[in-house]
């Protein structure tokens, strides 16, 4: 077979797809080996061979040479063999060069698919190997179609996806538009795109700061970490291995001019830079930038922090729905509790005052506890024996005391509602009205289309003809309605209490 320009052809292929001339050839070879035999049956020998001077690929069959044939397809007559060589002897093998044109057009169908699967494997194994290593680089290529809502890029040689996953909330592209994207995965499949892209990789945003600072790519600033919600917010920490190179400036670079080309290929998204440091605390504090930290309560266990932020600043800190806090999270790996200093000490005072409490705990031994770490009662119950005889005239047997007294406290704190309920029928017989007026009231609000239309009218003409004792039932039960709505406010109920009598006071007088 011969053809003018396959030499052209080969050589052409090899170069738009990045195939290995010596793979094409081999695949002809193997079609035209298929064509054959798919025209003269499986049992014949074909050989083919691609002349490199010409561009030829010849074509030819070999048969056996015998005295007598028995299988004319893979045997030749001795008589036969001597008329194409003149010196054969029986046992050896001629070979014949066959004319291509004769093996029909199901040979040479046959012959396309096989040179049409050998180039899709050839060209699979090209773009994995030539891709696998350029794993976590940025790579440029143009919007070439639309699959539902991922997207095909042209890379090239090859094609691309850019998932719905990947892409930046709120981006959108057309046909023909130019992307940048972050190669985050080659696969060997013949399935589709075998080259993942992604625009939402925190390792995206590292690599754009690396081909726009050139510090980054020298080793004298290092990224320590990235985080990002995709078009919104990002954060991530640097620092410098010399001493005179101020790592954030760097990355900002002169009126922001580095930083702002980043901004921009990111569609407007904020980045926050971070200077690194070795203390976690410090680190926290600079990734809640710019909100100022009061104090830092760190818990290595679970590797978390209590952060203690003035009150004007506790909005700030938190961040857009919890965005800021979040990223910082991320960013240092550390779990971070924001609170205001205002509800930090009442937290505090609430837990002095559980300490003072206790039995047999007074001021000075509830100091020394609380200068120890035992904020509360609630920690001084998971205290060791070991931990507390440490403390100043505190022996063994009274740390076990503690320990016991604080369990009882928390546990008495747990079932206070069920304890004032029970202590409650224990008092005078005023004070037994109480929880009956207000029961049957909840009974009657509970059971619709009962006789709540006169009860009301019944507890009212009732109430004036009992004695002034049982006149202030109402009274103190709508206290006691308000102290359970607003716990903690002993105060209210007492106030409540006193400007009641007052009234009644005014209203005896008259």
């Amino acid at each position: 077979m011969f053809i003018s320009d396959i030499k052209r052809v080969v050589e052409q292929v090899s170069r738009d797809k990045g195939i290995n001339r010596e793979i094409l050839i081999k695949a002809l070879e193997e079609a035209l080996v298929s064509a054959a035999r798919k025209k003269f049956g499986g049992n014949v020998d074909i050989e083919v061979r691609y002349n490199e001077s010409t561009g030829e690929i010849e074509v030819f069959q070999f048969k056996d040479v015998a005295e007598i044939v028995t299988e004319p397809d893979v045997q030749i007559s001795i008589e036969e063999g001597r008329k194409l060589d003149p010196e054969c002897e029986v046992g050896d093998s001629l070979g014949t060069k066959m004319d291509t044109s004769t093996f029909g057009r199901i040979a040479a169908q046959s012959a396309k698919q096989v040179i049409i699967q050998k180039m899709k494997d050839a060209e699979r194994d090209a773009v994995y190997s030539g891709f696998i290593d350029r794993k976590g680089e940025i790579i440029n290529g143009i919007v070439q179609r639309f699959d539902r809502n991922d997207i095909i890029v042209n890379l090239g040689h090859t094609e691309g996806i850019l998932p719905a996953r990947e892409q930046i909330p709120k981006e959108s592209y057309r046909r023909g538009d130019r992307m940048r994207a972050y190669i985050i995965d080659v696969l060997y499949d013949t399935r589709g795109p075998q080259i993942v892209l992604s625009r939402t990789h925190p390792d995206f945003l590292v690599a754009l700061f690396k081909t726009e600072v050139p510090e980054i790519n020298e080793g004298i600033v290092t990224i320590i970490g990235a985080t990002r919600e995709p078009g919104v917010r990002a954060k991530f920490a640097v620092t410098s291995n010399d001493s005179d190179i101020d790592p954030v400036g760097a990355c900002v670079g002169m009126k922001g001019s580095r930083v702002q080309n980043v901004v921009q290929e990111l569609r407007g998204e904020k980045i926050d830079i971070i200077p690194y440091h070795i203390d976690p605390a410090r680190f926290v504090c600079n990734a809640l930038a710019p909100a100022e930290i009061s104090r830092v309560i760190i818990d290595e266990e679970d590797r978390s922090m209590e952060v203690i932020v003035p009150d004007e600043f506790l909005s700030i800190a938190i961040g857009k729905k919890g965005q800021n806090v979040r990223l910082a999270s991320k960013l240092t790996k550390w779990h971070l509790d924001v609170i205001s200093e205002t509800r930090y000490s009442e937290a505090m005072q609430d837990g002095y005052d559980s300490l003072v409490s206790l039995p047999d705990v007074g001021i000075s031994l509830a100091d020394a506890l609380y200068e120890k770490g035992f904020f509360s009662a609630h920690e001084l119950s998971k205290a060791s024996v070991e931990d507390l005889i440490q403390i100043r005239d505190i022996t063994e047997e009274k740390a076990i005391q503690l320990i016991d007294a604080a369990e009882e406290h928390i546990l008495s704190k747990d079932h206070a509602p069920e304890t004032s309920e029970e202590a409650i029928p224990e008092e005078s017989d005023d004070d037994n009205d109480i929880p009956n007026v207000s029961d049957s009231s909840k009974a009657a609000e509970d059971q619709p289309g009962s006789d709540e239309d006169h009860a009301p009218e019944t507890s009212e003409e009732a109430i004036p003809e009992e004695s002034d004792d049982d006149n202030d039932i109402p009274d103190i039960s709508d206290s006691s309605k308000a102290a359970e709505d607003q716990p903690g406010s002993d105060e209210n109920v007492a106030k409540q209490t006193i400007l009641t009598d007052d009234k009644e006071a005014d209203s005896a007088e008259q």
